[in-house]
């Protein structure tokens, strides 16, 4: 199968690039490289014969709509998106251009190119805060508390909608917080590594006690997959790992793995609207595709940690004065040291 990527220099859409790959699908991949997007991520299949990287931008009907007609691929999958929280609190209106105007441009170019599926991947975000012990399940009202949560809600009703009144062949599958190697610095697991390994401040947002389930990046691809092989048309899937825990939780198993102490934990102010628990009920899922994930967190921290070892260099590239800016943007009016 002949695959369109978006967003396939990403954390997670390059795992998924990395695994199609090996598993002998053809992929385009269509990425703007933004600040996130790297292509060192995919070094390991830029040689391979099915592959093919364009630089471009989900928003630009033209290049997209050429891209299909070229390419003829069977199938849509959708990655391309502004993704951190924290982000979207400080520029929201880029998260609205890429999450809302940018999956438009696409499902009207692949409900035009008669795509035979289209896979949109959002986040359990959309669902917002729940009271324990509820879980989410894929028939939830949507309920988004940050920029970033409301324009994926936004495009995944896009998706719907060009379901139930086109007849895209279309899907939406809802993920946990993913973790795992080639993540931006900016997310919490590799932000606290890196600090500890480094031996600075750890910045926990207010008490720490957020809860949320985490997902090996790995496991995430296979489920998506799954869905892509397996998955009904119209239908809304979650996938979650099954691993809740508080913030403050997985940042001192972070230091106990890399030999860090609680004297590093700073609490800082918390963010704005700052959701208290995710859950997810992935039944659904296991019932209809039969995945399940098989990497605990027990297990995925440390081939976490220890690729981020492995890796300096990958990791003083991707720190780059853009990042610095963030990172004093969003955390020293907080009170954290640099």
């Amino acid at each position: 199968m002949k695959l369109l990527v978006t967003g396939g220099a990403g954390f997670i859409g390059s795992a998924f690039v990395r695994m199609a790959c090996t598993r002998g699908f053809e992929i385009i991949n269509l990425d703007k490289l933004t600040y996130a997007g790297n292509l060192e991520n995919l070094e390991l299949v830029a040689g391979s014969p099915g592959y093919r990287f364009v630089r471009g931008d989900i928003c630009d009907a033209g290049l997209v709509e050429r891209l299909l007609a070229e390419e003829q691929p069977a199938a849509v999958v959708h990655f391309a998106a502004e993704s951190h929280v924290d982000r979207s609190i400080l520029s929201p209106g880029a998260f609205i251009e890429t999450n809302v105007r940018g999956t438009f441009t696409l499902l009207e170019a692949a409900r035009k190119a008669r795509i035979e599926r289209f896979l949109h991947v959002s986040t359990d975000e959309v669902y917002g805060s729940v009271e324990p012990p509820h879980e989410s399940t894929e028939d939830d009202a949507l309920r988004p508390n940050s920029p970033y949560s409301a324009s994926k809600a936004s495009s995944d009703l896009l998706v719907r909608s060009y379901w139930v009144t086109y007849g895209l062949p279309a899907i939406v599958t809802r993920a946990s917080n993913n973790y795992g190697p080639y993540q931006f610095p900016e997310k919490l697991i590799p932000l606290m590594v890196l600090n500890a390994l480094e031996g600075k401040e750890l910045p926990v947002y207010g008490d720490g006690r957020q809860v949320r389930d985490w997902l090996y990046v790995e496991d995430h691809c296979r489920a998506l997959l799954a869905v892509l092989e397996r998955g009904r048309p119209g239908e809304v899937y979650n996938v979650g790992g099954n691993e809740s825990l508080e913030n403050i939780e997985v940042v001192r198993r972070v230091l106990a793995e890399t030999g860090g102490n609680d004297a590093q934990i700073r609490h800082v102010t918390d963010r704005p609207g700052h959701d208290r628990r995710y859950s997810l009920s992935s039944e659904k899922i296991f019932h209809e595709t039969g995945w399940r994930p098989e990497v605990s967190f027990s297990a995925g921290l440390p081939l976490t940690i220890d690729w981020y070892k492995r890796h300096p260099g990958w990791i003083e590239r991707v720190r780059t004065r853009e990042y610095q800016q963030y990172y004093e943007a969003n955390y020293g009016g907080r009170g954290l040291k640099r």
